[in-house]
């Protein structure tokens, strides 16, 4: 527990930096374990260890699969850990396999299961082509032990060890000769259009123990396998030795397929039960990232974003020293943002959906603030499964009120007086997007038979928030943004509007808006790396304390940059500001699209019309939301920069 309580410290005096290094709070009780001994009771320790198994994805296909899709070996008395929201979205399906152990009871080549095919069966011959397809497809077995990932270690160039949370069922060698995806670990996998099947896993589990004479048991703080491929010659008493299992690409004869294990304990005091994800997470690919570099991106961003914010700054206070100077007459000739002024405030075309999407993009960011807040703090870790996603969830059913009243009280800013389409708008407009989208995603997946199918019950679950609780309180928000009064002007708006001057290209609305999301992106496409690695590639993303940081600089650069572009348009005498201060931040998610297009066919190799529309329809889904959230930051930073030039002139 000290361990524990240094590195709670540790992390909230350091929270940017440390997100680095895996950790537990206190509310993830360990779990101890003893010797089985029928002479002794084991008071709160177990003596069983039950290994779980969990869904099986690959990244060739956006498809993941439950394990019973597959014709492994079944737990007789197979039994599903209770769920929560965010694992059934990301569609985690975690339950009880027939490996199971004594603690510190090492055992050698034992037999699971056979599973037979014969050739005249028709469904022998579908269950074995699906394997054939997952080995194909290169999916991987993700097992866990006392709610930490059986890892398989590996070294790669220049001898450095890599720990992957997954390994794979099986291998192929293709046509000509050469191995696919895990068949390069052996020369034995030679044979031409051949499947090899890891039906035989070495188990490793390191437990930690400081003194075992106190009974208080001991920790398991790391498992790790060595997958194999054996062609058992007895079923019945296997030995763990010989060629590897192969199976022909053409099922021409009956095939028996044996599944063993061995399972061996050792002591390592070294690994504390409170850091035992750290080799896992230090060790991921591509995860050592370019730390300096990262740091020099950011200070370069802040040292622009300061340069711009001191020159508008002093250009400005220049600007109105003058002109409150002037007399009236001299006033009237004087040219730029300051003569504007009569129509800066003008309302705003399609003021009802520029309300919409500002009172979405608050209830975003709010909710984005906190979750990313609270997985800084650890929370959230990799640990605690589905945590973010419940959370993210469960913060935006709350956040119902800020989006009503935002959206309410700036359309009434407006002169906007159809209240009950605003609201309406507000409550189902972006959600019932999103909403469409992902259903449509969902029946493929349903039709594709994928674990990640969200079941008929959690979609009326998540129904019945929307509209049971998140609906209400936008309306309850929405009623409080009405009664209160629209946001005054600092200056009065004129009758007539003033026409707009010829502009230049660079102060035309399309170059000013492609221009902004430029210098936000410069920010993110690091993290976006990373991120997309989650998802799409499965690997464990843990940096929140870079996230976080990278969060904060996206505020400040959309700001500055979206202020920056509307100060040029003011000066110019376009008065249009409005939707284009929403539109130059919100365009950032632009160049978020064209990355994941670049990253699809650069960086993935998911195959199959399914997998890949998957993949574009969740993107979707992502730039929307990215595009309102990053929209309302730069709209709300304008209008708070108009206003105050605004209201410290002296407008007669």
């Amino acid at each position: 527990m000290k361990s524990l309580n240094l590195r709670f410290i540790f992390l909230l005096s350091l929270t940017l930096v440390s997100s680095s290094v895996g950790f537990y709070l206190p509310g993830l009780a360990p779990v101890n374990f003893c010797e089985k001994n029928p002479n002794k009771d084991a008071g709160e320790c177990l003596t069983e260890i039950q290994l779980f198994v969990n869904r099986l994805d690959s990244v060739e296909s956006v498809l993941p699969y439950e394990y019973d899709a597959f014709d492994f070996c079944k737990d007789t008395n197979e039994k599903r850990p209770s769920e929560n929201l965010g694992q059934v979205l990301f569609g985690e399906r975690i339950e009880t396999s027939p490996y199971k152990f004594s603690f510190k009871a090492d055992q050698t080549c034992v037999k699971v299961c056979t599973k037979s095919y014969d050739t005249t069966s028709k469904e022998d011959k579908l269950k074995l082509d699906f394997l054939k397809r997952g080995m194909e497809l290169n999916y991987q077995h993700h097992w866990i032990v006392d709610n930490m990932p059986v890892t398989w270690c590996y070294l790669v160039e220049d001898n450095q060890k890599v720990c992957n949370p997954g390994f794979p069922i099986g291998c192929l060698v293709n046509q000509d000769g050469n191995p696919k995806d895990a068949c390069v670990i052996s020369a034995d996998f030679n044979k031409k259009n051949t499947y090899y099947v890891f039906n035989h896993v070495d188990i490793t589990i390191f437990y930690h123990s400081e003194d075992e004479t106190t009974g208080m048991g001991a920790r398991l703080v790391t498992a790790t396998l060595e997958p194999r491929s054996i062609k058992h010659g007895d079923d019945e008493k296997p030995t763990c030795e010989g060629i590897p299992m192969d199976i022909p690409a053409e099922f021409s004869s009956n095939l028996k397929v044996t599944y063993t294990y061995s399972i061996t304990f050792k002591q390592n005091n070294d690994i504390k039960w409170a850091s035992r994800w750290d080799y896992i997470l230090v060790s991921m690919p591509h995860s050592n990232i370019q730390w300096f570099s990262i740091m020099n991106s950011l200070v370069i961003v802040l040292f622009l974003s300061g340069m711009v914010a001191m020159i508008m700054l002093r250009t400005l206070h220049k600007d109105i020293a003058r002109y409150n100077q002037m007399d009236q007459e001299d006033s009237q000739e004087e040219s730029g943002w300051k003569q504007v002024h009569g129509d800066v405030f003008r309302p705003p075309r399609m003021g009802m959906l520029l309300s919409v999407f500002l009172g979405q993009g608050t209830q975003i960011f709010i909710m984005a603030l906190i979750t990313l807040f609270l997985a800084c703090l650890g929370f959230l870790s990799p640990a605690n499964r589905g945590a973010l996603m419940t959370c993210a969830v469960v913060l935006w059913v709350l956040l119902g009120t800020p989006a009503g009243y935002v959206s309410s009280r700036l359309y009434k800013t407006f002169g906007g007086e159809n209240w009950k389409t605003n609201v309406l708008l507000t409550a189902f407009l972006c959600p019932g997007i999103v909403f469409v989208d992902f259903f449509l995603m969902n029946l493929i997946l349903w039709v594709e038979g994928s674990s990640a199918a969200v079941p008929f019950g959690t979609l009326v679950a998540i129904l019945a928030l929307w509209f049971g609780i998140s609906v209400p309180l936008t309306f309850v928000g929405a009623y409080f943004g009405f009664k209160k009064p629209g946001i005054e002007p600092p200056v009065r708006t004129n009758q007539i509007p003033r026409q707009i001057p010829q502009q230049s290209f660079f102060t035309k609305p399309v170059p000013g808006i492609i221009m902004g999301g430029i210098l936000p992106f410069g920010c993110i496409f690091i993290q976006l790396f990373f991120i997309l690695n989650s998802i799409w590639s499965h690997q464990m993303y843990y940096m929140f304390g870079f996230l976080f940081l990278v969060f904060i600089i996206l505020l400040i650069t959309c700001s500055e940059a979206t202020v920056l572009l509307c100060y040029f348009h003011l000066c110019a005498e376009d008065y249009h500001w409005w939707w284009r201060s929403f539109l130059t931040s919100g365009f950032t998610a632009v160049y978020l699209f064209v990355y994941a297009v670049h990253y699809f066919f650069s960086k993935l190799q998911i195959i199959g019309a399914a997998s890949t529309i998957l993949y574009f329809g969740y993107t979707t889904i992502m730039v929307l939301i990215f595009f309102i959230f990053t929209g309302t930051i730069g709209f709300f930073a304008c209008f708070l920069f108009v206003k105050k030039i605004y209201s410290v002139l002296k407008v007669d």
